[in-house]
């Protein structure tokens, strides 16, 4: 059973309708009991950096995630904040990450004349171009679509652990994957036939 991480962060009720739709089963929990027994988990997220980190703290599930995800190794997939979650750090806040992959969160820089002409937040459908190959993307065509909601994008100190990159005044990681770990920066929830396919891949590709 997927576990769909509830803590007031993510649009969690399109994400359970995706799942179910690619032929998927999951639940949407935040009880540790739940998250233990999960054979699969997705952390959602949508807002500020430190909040989500806090809301992890408060509802007691720091201990349980690193279990499953560190030590068991379950399958994760983090949506956009979700997936920002896992770096060490943002420059939005200054709470401490869950540090699964060796990276941080960092703003557009305004100060890039690329960046200065655009609006922030990234909002809307860009492409996305493979950096190299995973179940997460199977079946997919070499340029995609998605849709983007976001102020902050995650800096990968490892190149080996960008999946995606999408350009917006700069090239930005939209995509991870490290072992039982992947994690988009886009909605794939909203992101229509993409999106679906991103979905239907975790369930059903990803061991």
């Amino acid at each position: 059973m997927i576990v769909i991480i509830d803590y007031d962060m993510g649009n969690v009720g399109s994400i359970a309708n995706m799942i179910k739709r690619v032929g998927g089963e999951s639940i949407i929990s935040r009880d540790p009991e739940e998250i233990r027994k999960a054979s699969k988990l997705i952390l959602p997220g949508v807002g500020a950096f430190d909040t989500g980190m806090q809301n992890i703290e408060k509802f007691g599930l720091t201990t349980v995630l690193n279990q499953k995800v560190i030590v068991d190794g379950a399958p994760i997939l983090g949506i956009c904040l979700g997936m920002q979650l896992f770096t060490n750090r943002s420059e939005e806040g200054k709470v401490r990450g869950l540090g699964w992959i060796e990276a941080e969160t960092v703003r557009f820089p305004s100060s890039t004349p690329d960046v200065a002409k655009l609006r922030i937040p990234h909002m809307g459908w860009n492409h996305a171009v493979p950096a190299k190959s995973d179940a997460l993307i199977h079946d997919l065509p070499e340029e995609m679509r998605f849709y983007f909601v976001h102020s902050y994008h995650v800096v990968c100190a490892n190149k080996s652990d960008e999946l995606l990159t999408t350009t917006y005044g700069i090239p930005f990681t939209s995509a991870l994957s490290k072992a039982n770990i992947w994690g988009t920066q886009f909605h794939p929830e909203k992101s229509h036939t993409f999106g679906m396919r991103i979905i239907h891949n975790f369930v059903h590709n990803l061991q």
